[in-house]
């Protein structure tokens, strides 16, 4: 399995991005998929996941501005990111969660500065 993100990016704060996943290669039916992000020196933190069916769990500091979102038939998932702040700076990372095993794409740096 491969997954292969999208979207990041420099922004004003205040702005938005949409970041898309897109993962490649055999997936079974149920599984998590979601965005995690890290900054140097910090543990890597989930930002948000989604199940497949449709619900959805968010970190304390998404606060409302951020929606995560998913295609089952195109194997994607987003991160509608809206509001962005200059601490929400940082690589976001998209995952997959199957079968016990997490997947993890390549990182895309979203930078938030003036």
């Amino acid at each position: 399995v491969q997954l292969q993100a999208s979207g990041g990016g420099l922004v004003q704060p205040g702005g938005s991005l949409r970041l898309s996943c897109a993962a490649l290669g055999n997936i079974f039916s149920s599984n998590v998929m979601g965005w995690y992000r890290q900054t140097p020196g910090k543990r890597r933190e989930l930002v948000a996941r989604i199940f497949m069916t449709g619900s959805a769990n968010y970190a304390d500091f998404v606060a409302g501005r951020f929606t995560v979102s998913r295609d089952n038939t195109k194997r994607t998932v987003y991160l509608q990111m809206n509001s962005l702040k200059p601490e929400d700076t940082a690589v976001y990372y998209c995952n997959l969660f199957v079968r016990g095993t997490d997947y993890w794409g390549q990182g895309t740096q979203v930078t938030v500065s003036s």
